[in-house]
């Protein structure tokens, strides 16, 4: 009864406090310890393709022979044709918590000469977890978002991805996976970003919304909440829990750099001590160009000899210096708005956020993607 009371009164503080500021809520900042989702595989055929298929691959003939093998029928791999088929391989997530007989997606992709999977049915696979257990059985039509076509003359275009399709709720779940939700007496958070400041206002607010200490943080990244004895209160209390809402604290001061394509992303809190930065460009810049000259000729010697002469021009172009200061204290809107005055193309950014990082000024981890 006692914690039948201290949930019906954290529900009643969550609806009260509603009103206020609106924050992040924990089911958008962690994950609950052990509830997760699994991966599962399997190899299957893909029949039915016209003509699109692995054609003679030894894999594909020999994975149809043990297929018919299993209605009684006795044929060998030279006596069949692959060119209708496809050796595939099946993945899945399974969802935490899914249920025997409750359907999930699958993603089938070709692992051998074929050219598409459109119009093909997957035969049933079994799919398999890292244990080596069946968790699921998959069958269906697959469903291609590409296409592919090919001429006589051996030209071909290609739409997407033609080899590679998916099944929507195309197998069938047999096995549960056993999850730690309800066997142990304390229910751990994970925090999506670690921070230190973060999981202890998350444990605070935890705390104040049960109107008991309940909660403790491990470490950055993780919060261990007491969770109620009784399993059937389990469910209502995550759903308080996960609905509070916690501010969450500001992130370290980072400059993420994209070398590739010249983005760069500051965070709010990215400071520079006082520093000067003078940015110029200098080009040099070489023409060459060929003069011929064709002296007149005359007398027993006959024509002038061509004469071919080379003229170089190197011409050295170098703008301005441009120069600025950084004050005490400059915040990210002066930052840019000094950097945006002198018309600094990505690459030169790139360049002074460097050289003000290496000086010691920039007081923010600068991270180079």
């Amino acid at each position: 009864m006692k914690q039948i009371k201290v949930l019906q009164l954290a529900l009643l503080l969550l609806v009260a406090s509603s009103g206020g500021l609106k924050a992040d809520r924990l089911k958008d900042m962690v994950d609950i310890g052990g509830v997760r989702s699994n991966q599962v595989v399997g190899y299957g055929i893909v029949v039915g393709l016209v003509g699109t298929g692995d054609g003679n691959v030894g894999l594909t003939l020999q994975s149809m022979q043990s297929l018919v093998s299993r209605f009684g029928l006795v044929v060998q791999a030279a006596d069949l044709d692959g060119k209708n088929a496809a050796a595939v391989m099946v993945t899945a997530e399974l969802d935490p918590f899914a249920k025997p007989g409750q359907k999930i997606d699958i993603t089938v992709s070709a692992m051998g000469k074929a050219k598409s999977l459109r119009g093909g049915t997957l035969l049933m696979t079994p799919l398999k977890g890292a244990d080596g257990e069946i968790y699921a059985i998959a069958q269906g039509n697959v469903v291609v978002g590409g296409l592919g076509v090919e001429g006589n003359d051996g030209s071909s275009l290609s739409v997407n991805i033609p080899t590679a399709g998916r099944i929507p709720g195309g197998a069938s779940v047999e096995r549960m996976v056993d999850t730690p939700l309800g066997s142990d007496e304390y229910i751990v958070l994970n925090l999506h970003t670690s921070d230190f400041t973060t999981a202890k206002r998350v444990a605070d607010t935890i705390n104040e919304t049960f109107a008991d200490r309940l909660a403790d943080p491990i470490d950055s990244a993780s919060i261990r909440v007491r969770a109620p004895l009784d399993r059937s209160q389990r469910v209502g209390f995550l759903s308080i829990v996960e609905n509070i809402e916690v501010d969450p604290a500001r992130p370290p001061a980072r400059v993420v750099v994209n070398s590739r394509t010249g983005t760069i992303v500051m965070g709010g809190d990215v400071r520079v001590t006082p520093a000067a930065v003078t940015h110029g460009n200098l080009t040099v810049r070489i023409e060459e160009d060929t003069q011929v000259s064709q002296p007149a000729g005359g007398g027993i010697n006959g024509p002038g000899e061509t004469v071919v002469t080379n003229d170089t021009d190197i011409i050295v172009e170098e703008e301005p210096a441009r120069a600025f200061v950084f004050d005490p204290g400059i915040d990210l809107a002066d930052l840019v708005d000094q950097i945006n005055a002198v018309g600094s193309t990505p690459s030169d950014l790139i360049a002074i956020l460097e050289a003000l990082k290496e000086a010691g000024s920039l007081r923010a981890e600068l991270i180079i993607i």
